[in-house]
């Protein structure tokens, strides 16, 4: 299957020219890298968090095998869905998945189901590639969409991967798309966020999981990060960096509702 891009031309720009324009505005390809396990990427539009985004991803040493965990917003397909075969477009050009890497992913829990009706207009993983692009060629991905959960299926989904990833006895890097607090004023956005990002600096799934739930933390993507930081661990993670945290108010000027977007590196 082909899986044409859904928000070209709305989150980032539609052609390959202005979009590495766009890009290159917030990170050099020649820009220091470090070995990492782990990253927390925001996936809004690119005039929002894009420079964020940018800026984590480009502290990776990107692998040739990448996992990108994104959540639910349509609510269509399975709850934990894989896409296990096909390929991926964007105006950067095309993307396989690395279908070995999926189908032992699927052996290794009976939670996440091979579905792509969940994947085909979900843009929190879509966002992700055209940046990875610019800085990678050469990878193939695993695109995995995770929705609502309990801790304990978040973490068997994370060490059903990072048992995958020991298998194929080769570097994989996961990152969990994931923006933070949605629609608040920046102060209570900061505080609520600051919370969340705490957890996830200490390494710590089940402490994010109980915040976001107990402080109503409007973060889309804590499923996801969840899974990355169980997995992560797993792989032996020792430490998380906070690369950039910013909210939708730094572009808009309006801070009295912002969303929040924080790039994280686990290493």
């Amino acid at each position: 299957m082909l899986r044409n891009p859904v928000v070209s031309g709305q989150f980032y720009p539609a052609s390959k020219k202005q979009l590495t324009c766009e890009i290159e505005k917030y990170v050099s390809k020649k820009s220091s890298k470090e070995k990492t396990l782990g990253i927390v990427s925001p996936h809004a539009g690119y005039m929002y968090s894009g420079e964020t985004a940018a800026l984590t991803l480009a502290k990776a040493e990107l692998p040739d095998n990448i996992i990108i965990l994104g959540p639910n917003h349509t609510g269509a397909g399975a709850r934990f869905s894989i896409m296990a075969h096909g390929v991926w477009n964007t105006p950067m050009g095309n993307i396989n998945i690395n279908g070995e890497l999926a189908e032992i992913i699927l052996n290794k829990t009976n939670l996440v189901k091979e579905d792509e009706e969940a994947q085909i207009y979900e843009h929190s993983i879509e966002v992700q590639l055209p940046i990875i692009q610019y800085l990678k060629t050469g990878f193939r991905f695993v695109p995995i969409v995770v929705s609502y959960g309990d801790i304990k299926q978040y973490q068997e989904i994370g060490y059903a991967i990072a048992s995958a990833i020991e298998d194929i006895e080769e570097e994989a890097l996961i990152i969990a798309s994931s923006d933070m607090t949605h629609y608040e004023s920046s102060e209570t956005a900061k505080r609520k966020d600051d919370m969340a990002i705490e957890s996830i600096l200490a390494l710590d799934e089940v402490e994010l999981f109980n915040r976001v739930h107990k402080h109503n933390i409007s973060m889309c993507g804590y499923g996801p990060v969840c899974v990355m930081l169980a997995s992560s661990k797993k792989l032996g993670a020792k430490r998380a960096e906070l690369i950039k945290y910013t909210n939708s108010g730094e572009t808009t000027g309006d801070f009295a509702q912002v969303v929040g977007y924080a790039g994280i590196i686990v290493k």
